[in-house]
């Protein structure tokens, strides 16, 4: 019965995680078979990969890190794709705001538009997208390390913000934690001092 009983809670705790499992390679299936059919599926679902777990748990997916996009961008034209099917492939891997503007962008520029009119409705976050891949499509320069070199000064730039936050953090504690241990240190350190002085001279 115990045997029973430990086998049944097993099955109970492991089902979910195979569902969950099963689904997720479903979906990486249908996106390795044919993007475009994942893509719209997610469109229909809610206008951008996730949006209906954003819509029922009520908090917006976190858009991926510039330096990130930028370096998926880089390995898939680095792989031979061409500057379309990079920005759909990658659009369809983020997913999320970002990513259907990077494949609404990749679609604009197979059907004849301009660059800047492929671009027209994107966030303006992926500006730096834009305009590292600008030579590339304009002028046929070699895309890869131009990516790579904006994805460097976007880590560069996030690193600095950084560092300038968190100094003015500290600039900013410097008047709490004076408040905090001035008035600590003069009662600990000077007025025992104190006392044992006017003791003494009291006494004398």
């Amino acid at each position: 019965m115990t045997a029973l009983l430990l086998a049944a809670c097993v099955l109970g705790a492991t089902l979910p995680w195979w569902a969950a499992r099963s689904a997720v390679g479903r979906r990486a299936a249908l996106v390795a078979r044919n993007p475009d059919a994942a893509g719209r599926s997610a469109l229909t679902d809610g206008g951008a990969p996730g949006h209906g777990s954003r819509r029922s748990t009520g908090t917006a997916e976190p858009a991926i890190e510039t330096g990130v996009l930028l370096e998926l961008l880089a390995a898939a034209v680095g792989s031979g794709a061409a500057v379309p099917r990079a920005l759909e492939v990658v659009g369809t891997c983020v997913g999320g705001r970002d990513g259907v503007a990077l494949r609404a962008a990749g679609a604009a520029l197979l059907l004849g538009a301009s660059w800047d009119g492929a671009w027209a409705g994107a966030p303006a976050r992926l500006g730096v997208v834009q305009r590292a891949l600008r030579p590339a499509w304009v002028h046929g320069a070699a895309p890869a390390s131009s990516l790579r070199a904006a994805a460097e000064a976007s880590r560069q730039d996030r690193t600095g913000a950084a560092k300038a936050a968190a100094a003015r953090l500290a600039v900013h504690l410097v008047l709490p934690l004076g408040t905090c241990f001035l008035p600590a240190f003069v009662l600990v350190g000077l007025v025992p001092v104190l006392l044992s002085l006017g003791a003494g001279l009291l006494g004398g």
